[in-house]
């Protein structure tokens, strides 16, 4: 019994290891993608692509639309849990799901590509694996 719970331990501990790894994996890659966008579009603070709500506010700047949804967002999101309730939490997070397609909508026109591209992250699966060639031709393409 003991050493069935070991091993189940030990395969939940590498799991959770290798989910790690590909989410650092995954925040330097978008973090390198949005940053050279950034300086594609001459922003004046690419870096702002490393810091967690930073990168909201860059995405925001540019698409040249107003930042302030993502302080507003954020408090509800970080402070507001336990007195708003899960409802308008769930509600936030809806909301915040709306402005961040819409900024990469404007980024990817910003960029002279199709709005559009960004629907197709929508698809299970194939999404996720359009998402970095997305933001990979955003970044680097031509």
């Amino acid at each position: 019994m003991a050493n069935d719970l070991m091993g189940l331990t030990a395969i939940l501990g590498a799991m959770i290891g290798v989910l790690l790894l590909f989410g650092i994996a995954f925040y330097v890659y978008v973090a390198l993608a949005l940053m050279a966008v950034a300086k594609r579009l001459n922003d004046p603070q690419p870096w702002l692509a490393w810091i967690p709500v930073g990168n909201m506010v860059l995405m925001a700047r540019l698409a040249k639309m107003h930042w302030w949804p993502v302080l507003l967002l954020t408090t509800i999101l970080i402070m507001w849990i336990p007195v708003v309730g899960q409802v308008i939490y769930f509600i936030a997070i809806i909301i915040f799901s709306i402005f961040t397609i819409i900024w990469q909508w404007k980024i990817c026109e910003a960029r002279d590509h199709p709005g559009w591209w960004v629907l197709l992250t929508f698809i299970p699966i194939v999404g996720m694996v359009w998402y970095f060639i997305m933001w990979g031709i955003l970044a680097w393409g031509e």
